[in-house]
């Protein structure tokens, strides 16, 4: 279990091509497979945003780290009902294998890296909140607000 930023940042640093998953753990992955979900046609690998910040990227690193774990899906704070399986982030490292329909990394020959706690997730937030000027999720909300104006 990773609790802090600094942590997933050590670990960029030791070694590049870190990404992070939200879903019901690699266990269930494999079990259900990738694949899209729309089409059913299958993926060459599991959807992860990568953690690696880009090369445009000049701000401190912790910052993209942060950016990126606030766009996990939004219903990441959601209680577990019982229903579906319980959700939650963890990190990983593989071979990127292409690109979903929403860009985002398609990941094989996944290692798991660990598990990321509530508060780690909380603490991406609050960098986000205190650097920039938005709230997690509040783009989007707007984006589609103004979309449908």
């Amino acid at each position: 279990m990773l609790y802090q930023l600094s942590e997933i940042e050590r670990l960029l640093d030791e070694a590049p091509g870190l990404y992070v998953r939200y879903s019901a753990g690699y266990a269930a992955d494999l079990e259900a497979g990738p694949f899209d979900t729309e089409s059913g046609l299958p993926l060459p690998g599991l959807p992860a945003r990568p953690l690696d910040p880009e090369a445009w990227w000049s701000l401190p690193p912790r910052e993209w780290i942060a950016r990126q774990l606030t766009r996990l899906p939004a219903p990441r704070h959601a209680p577990f009902d019982g229903v579906r399986p319980e959700r939650f982030a963890w990190l990983l490292r593989g071979r990127p294998a292409g690109h979903g329909l929403d860009g985002e990394a398609l990941v094989a020959d996944v290692e798991v890296v660990g598990r990321l706690a509530e508060c780690l997730i909380a603490e991406a937030d609050r960098v986000c909140e205190e650097r920039f000027d938005a709230e997690p999720g509040r783009r989007e909300a707007e984006l589609v607000s103004v979309a449908h104006a």
